[in-house]
């Protein structure tokens, strides 16, 4: 009997062992540290686990409070999506929420939880020679904190790239993006037009080995009359846990 249970112990610690294994190797983690002209420091986790060899549950959190969003009450986001690999393409639509003060009130007021809802499409593409990331979010206020004079703030955030692989550690390439205010209601009557933040244009040049590397984007802001005025610069360091 003692032989019995041993052998049963001993297999279930097997198959454990094995489940916990075979669990591992569908799950990815990808850590990002993200720093720009206009957010500053923003670190960015990211999550998958494969439900098929093409297809995967995600997951990610941005921690925009690092940055500039520590004025938007701590301002923070997480969400939840699916991505579906087609040929050398990565389709990965995502629905996120934010927590902070930013949609809500136009940060003029405490950060809550539900802050605000970002429907978000990630298009990624890569192949022996060429890479390439296209983005879309809409940033839409899912709450009303607004005092009287105060506004909810609704943002448009989209960007795309695409680069040539020179080599085995060396990518170069070109990077749009803009970011706009779309709109948003005022408390006491009347709503908020739509203003630019920027427009981004410029080249990119990455370096990398295995899963971890860096990138440095840089370039012009072609809109001149912004609320976000700076030059365009942006630095990644990027690695698969």
């Amino acid at each position: 009997m003692k032989r019995i249970i041993l052998t049963l112990c001993l297999s279930v610690f097997v198959f454990s062992s094995y489940a916990q294994d075979s669990a591992d190797d569908k799950i990815d983690v990808g850590l990002s540290l993200n720093l720009d002209a206009f957010f500053g420091f923003a670190p960015m986790m990211t999550f998958s686990y494969a439900l098929s060899e093409t297809d995967a549950f995600t997951a990610y959190g941005i921690q925009w409070g690092a940055g500039t969003g520590s004025a938007w009450g701590e301002w923070t986001e997480f969400g939840i999506g699916y991505n579906k690999t087609v040929g050398d393409f990565d389709i990965n639509p995502q629905i996120g929420f934010t927590m902070g003060s930013l949609l809500s009130s136009g940060a003029a007021q405490e950060g809550i939880v539900g802050d605000g809802i970002v429907p978000n499409l990630t298009i990624g593409y890569d192949t022996d020679s060429m890479e390439g990331e296209f983005y879309f979010g809409y940033y839409g206020a899912l709450s009303n904190n607004t005092e009287v004079g105060d506004s909810t703030n609704n943002y448009v955030h989209y960007w795309a790239n695409l680069g040539f692989k020179a080599g085995s550690f060396l990518s170069i390439g070109a990077h749009f993006e803009e970011l706009y205010l779309s709109g948003g209601d005022t408390n006491g009557g009347g709503s908020l037009d739509r203003a630019d933040g920027y427009q981004w244009l410029g080249p990119y040049v990455q370096m990398a080995k295995g899963n971890a590397g860096l990138r440095f984007s840089f370039g012009g802001n072609l809109v001149s009359d912004g609320f976000a005025p700076n030059d365009f610069y942006k630095l990644a360091f990027f690695m698969n846990l």
